[in-house]
């Protein structure tokens, strides 16, 4: 692996109860978090690849993480995001490396396809700082029932010279969604769309 990898953190966000009603099956959601070594901070350099090669590392082993967390086939996730969060040593570009160019295709082969784009953010801060991963329908963009979020935090990263980057996955949509749209069971997954 050429990850540096310092840690790795896994939950599940389980939402059983919304606006004083029951939600069944429970809504729920899964995000693996791992904070690595930026090999680039503190200095430019025109090359990102070293980057982008982590984010391949990095998009199947998260995603499976967080599959695993959940307990459910591959097959079975509805919808996914990513984030990454550089430490002040970094630059935005860094996060853009690791999540565009390759982290997708191992995320989805990890969580049984997606014909959809993986939504993103990006951002820098420090330790404790919160991340927002943005959480959008596998197949269908359409499908604002997944039209969501995680948020996840770390007391201790990203140290400066640090990444942290996270994927998150679901098994539903959002607790007792009601704004339409397309929904889950209509959708088509052929063109990323409907």
């Amino acid at each position: 692996m050429i990850a540096d990898i310092r840690k790795i953190a896994v939950w599940v966000e389980e939402t059983l109860k919304e606006a004083g009603r029951t939600v069944s099956p429970a809504s729920r959601k899964a995000v693996a978090v791992a904070v690595i070594a930026n090999p680039f901070a503190g200095r430019y350099v025109d090359d990102l690849s070293v980057l982008m090669d982590i984010g391949s590392e990095l998009g199947g082993l998260l995603a499976g993480r967080c599959v695993e967390a959940l307990g459910i086939a591959p097959d079975q996730v509805q919808s996914y995001g990513k984030a990454a969060m550089v430490g002040e040593a970094g630059e935005l570009e860094h996060a853009a490396a690791i999540l565009h160019p390759k982290l997708g295709a191992p995320l989805r082969a990890a969580v049984g396809g997606g014909a959809a784009l993986v939504p993103s953010s990006k951002k820098m801060g420090g330790p404790g700082h919160v991340l927002d991963v943005p959480l959008g329908h596998k197949n269908a963009a359409y499908v604002r029932s997944h039209f969501d979020a995680i948020e996840v935090r770390l007391n201790d990263s990203p140290r400066a010279g640090e990444i942290m980057v996270a994927v998150a996955v679901t098994d539903s949509g959002r607790p007792l969604a009601r704004v339409g749209g397309l929904s889950h069971d209509e959708a088509e997954g052929q063109d990323g769309l409907r």
